[in-house]
């Protein structure tokens, strides 16, 4: 069997060798990808994000010395999930010898405030959702850095790719007020969304495996429902917790009720009435990724928002 998925990997890995664009390391992108910006600095600087960002120490960064190139590739109407789409170049980047330093998905960053306080190249050439995004930085066996940014938008898949040459000169923290200047934030796009598809998965509303705490402090995808609920009482949406697949059935449903639970909780502290909000629990019945690898387990780990009709 492991023979057979290898060799499922290795052909898929050799379609999207001869289907898509190839950047540097012959890292090949998926067929269709369009080049939306390219950068490169001949003697520049880039802090590449070495873990997630933290309250006390913002994110913390190896900053590398040399050419610096930065490229945006955008994939119109893609259905591929973002993990779908780093996946296969996570996998290149290691074949090529390249070591993974770092590797996160939105909250697990640290959603907001990983995001402007790392370097994202402008909008609208590069598109970055909030609640759904992840990040990979590896270092390479000389010793240049390559990181890469994956989000996706209702259109498209957007992807990021930052290679930095070999001069090292350590590690500091990267704070938000030195990052970049920010962009607009897409999350204004949140209520657009929930009523184009019908439904959205809030990568920002996170949990660790076995638990139904939110993380302290705002929850910019929820704070982003509230405006939208109390803006017309008549709204209503229903939120869907689910979990990964380690533990029973039943306990996993418990949990993944109490999950959506505290979405709803947040929302009705600031404020939405009772009656717009619901909460219900699926457990691991509806997964988005393999629940064999901590990634995906991840990933399954989520809160969904379900735009429901008013009432009738």
């Amino acid at each position: 069997m492991q023979s057979i998925i290898r060799s499922i990997v290795e052909a898929g890995a050799l379609l999207l060798a001869l289907a898509g664009p190839a950047v540097a390391m012959d890292l090949s992108l998926p067929g269709g990808a369009r080049l939306m910006l390219e950068r490169t600095t001949d003697a520049g600087s880039y802090a590449v994000p070495t873990g997630p960002w933290t309250r006390d120490g913002g994110v913390p960064v190896t900053r590398v010395e040399g050419v610096v190139a930065r490229e945006a590739w955008r994939i119109d109407g893609s259905e591929l999930t973002t993990l779908q789409a780093l996946a296969p170049l996570r996998d290149q980047l290691q074949d090529a010898g390249y070591e993974v330093v770092f590797d996160c998905a939105s909250a697990r960053c640290g959603g907001f405030d990983f995001r402007f306080g790392t370097e994202v190249l402008p909008g609208p050439q590069m598109y970055v959702d909030l609640t759904s995004f992840r990040f990979l930085a590896a270092r390479g066996p000389e010793g240049d850095y390559l990181t890469l940014l994956v989000s996706r938008s209702n259109a498209a898949v957007h992807i990021q790719v930052i290679r930095a040459g070999e001069a090292l000169t350590g590690e500091e923290p990267l704070r938000i007020e030195d990052s970049a200047p920010a962009i607009e934030s897409p999350l204004g796009d949140v209520a657009a969304q929930l009523e184009k598809l019908g439904h959205l998965v809030l990568r920002d509303v996170a949990f660790q495996s076995g638990s139904s705490a939110l993380a302290e402090g705002a929850v910019a995808s929820l704070d982003a429902l509230a405006d939208y609920l109390m803006a017309d009482e008549t709204r209503r949406v229903m939120f869907v917790g689910h979990t990964d697949a380690v533990g029973s059935l039943e306990t996993n449903i418990a949990l993944s009720r109490d999950r959506a639970t505290a979405a709803v909780g947040y929302l009705r502290d600031l404020g939405v009435g009772a009656g717009q909000v619901d909460a219900r629990g699926v457990g691991f019945l509806a997964p988005v990724a393999s629940n064999l690898t901590e990634t995906g387990r991840e990933e399954n780990r989520r809160v969904e928002v379900v735009l429901l009709p008013p009432p009738g």
